[in-house]
C-alpha cells in the first residue's frame, strides 16, 4: 500500500523509503519502545540522498492475517486486544511523538493541498452521491465534529499485517511511522476496519473465512463500541 521497499534477509530486514517526517518518527518511536513493547531490534539507521535505510531484526510469530489466525477469529481478536492493551499500558508522559487530532487534522489539510489523498483507495460510500463531495468537505466535517480524545500510546496503523503473534499474544509490532500519543479509538477504528476487510475477502479473494462476529473484538477488549468515534477515525484515515 506504499512505495516502501522491504528487503527480507535470513534474520534481518532492510526498510528503504523516502526520508520524511513519518520515516523519522518510525525510527524515533522504535528507539523509544525498545524494551517497552515487542518492536523490531534496530541494527542500523542511515539517511542518504533523501532515502532512509532501517536495518532491523525480524519479528517472531505470524502476521495476524495469516490463515491460522483468520480461521480462529476468537484467538485473532484476543491477540489484537492483547496488543492494544499493551500499547495503552505504556506511560506516555515522556513519549517523543504527539499524533493527536491537532496534528492529524493539520497533516490531512497538507495532504489535500498537495494532492496526496488516494481517492482510489477509499471506502465506497465516503465520497459521491451519498457521501462527501470531496476531501475538502470531509476535512471540514472532521474539524466541526472533532471528538474528545482519550489519549494513550497509539500505533497509528493498527491493521492486521502490522501485528505479529504467537498463539494469542502479540510478538511484534511493525510500521510505526504514525505511532505516538493519540486517541485510543483511532487504533480501535483502524483495527475494526481491517478485520472487516480481511473477513469480507477484500485481500484474499479466493479464500473464505467463517465464524467472525464483530462483537468478538469488543468482547476481548472488554468495552462497548463507540460507533461515532469509530466512524470518525475511519473517515479521518481516508485523507492519509
Amino acid at each position: 500500500m506504499s512505495e516502501v521497499s522491504v528487503l527480507i534477509c535470513e534474520d534481518k530486514i532492510v526498510k528503504v523509503q523516502e526520508y520524511n517526517e513519518e520515516s523519522e518518527n518510525e525510527y524515533r518511536m522504535m528507539q523509544y519502545l525498545q524494551g517497552r513493547l515487542p518492536v523490531p531490534f534496530i541494527h542500523a539507521y542511515e539517511v542518504s540522498n533523501d532515502k532512509s535505510y532501517l536495518l532491523m531484526g525480524k519479528c517472531k510469530g505470524e502476521m495476524s492475517c495469516a490463515p491460522e489466525y483468520m480461521q480462529n477469529p476468537r484467538v485473532l481478536c484476543r491477540l489484537l486486544a492483547d496488543g492494544l492493551k499493551r500499547l495503552w499500558s505504556i506511560d506516555i508522559s515522556d513519549c517523543p511523538s504527539n499524533q493527536s487530532l491537532p496534528y492529524k487534522l493539520a497533516q490531512a489539510a497538507y495532504n489535500i493541498e498537495n494532492g496526496l489523498v488516494d481517492l482510489d483507495n477509499v471506502e465506497p460510500d465516503t465520497f459521491g452521491e451519498n457521501g462527501f463531495k470531496n476531501p475538502a468537505e470531509l476535512l471540514q466535517w472532521l474539524r466541526e465534529n472533532r471528538p474528545d480524545e482519550e489519549l494513550v500510546l497509539s500505533h497509528g496503523d493498527y491493521c492486521l499485517p502490522n501485528i505479529f503473534g504467537v498463539h494469542d499474544k502479540v510478538s511484534g509490532l511493525i510500521d510505526l511511522g504514525k505511532t505516538g500519543i493519540a486517541d485510543k479509538w483511532c487504533d480501535i477504528a483502524i483495527c475494526y476496519r481491517s478485520l472487516s476487510h480481511n473477513y469480507s475477502g477484500r485481500y484474499q479473494k479466493n479464500i473464505t473465512f467463517t465464524g467472525y462476529d464483530e462483537s468478538l473484538f469488543f468482547q476481548e477488549l472488554g468495552i462497548e463500541p463507540n460507533w461515532e468515534k469509530i466512524r470518525y477515525y475511519i473517515l479521518l484515515d481516508e485523507l492519509f
